[in-house]
């Protein structure tokens, strides 16, 4: 069966899932990102782990405080799970400290982007951890 065009364009998009409670965010990325990438949006760590029962992205971007949720919890959930411990993690945040960032790399995010950002720039760390994590994979095959 033929696939439409958009379905087609859509094969070589990278899939993100972005996690954020904030609606106003959520809908910027999706605007944002949605241009260059496959963009599904959860509002929850527990719908976002919902999602990653069914489906594995290519990226994961979180912001580290969803609510009364911790996108650190989620770091660390990703990376007890075989089948998910490969996944990419960005975390984009506000929080800006030290010891924030050293925190966010313990639980386990591969980078961290403090809020505010310019969409180029977050659209151009996804595409160097991509080019990371493919690297990665092609290593470990040999």
């Amino acid at each position: 069966m033929f696939k439409s065009i958009c379905e087609l364009l859509a094969l070589g998009r990278l899939q993100i899932l972005f996690v954020e409670n904030d609606l106003n965010i959520r809908e910027r990325m999706q605007r944002a990102l949605g241009q260059g990438f496959l963009v599904e949006c959860v509002a929850s760590i527990t719908e976002a782990k919902s999602y990653l029962d069914t489906s594995v992205p290519d990226i994961l971007i979180s912001e580290v405080v969803v609510g009364p949720e911790n996108g650190l919890d989620l770091c660390r959930y990703i990376r007890s799970v075989p089948a998910l411990r490969s996944l990419p993690i960005i975390l984009l945040t506000s929080l800006a400290t030290l010891q924030d960032k050293v925190a966010g790399f313990r639980a386990g995010t591969d980078d961290y982007v403090v809020k505010p950002c310019e969409a180029y720039h977050l659209m151009a760390r996804i595409r160097l951890l991509s080019r990371i994590k493919r690297l990665e994979r092609h290593v470990a095959m040999i």
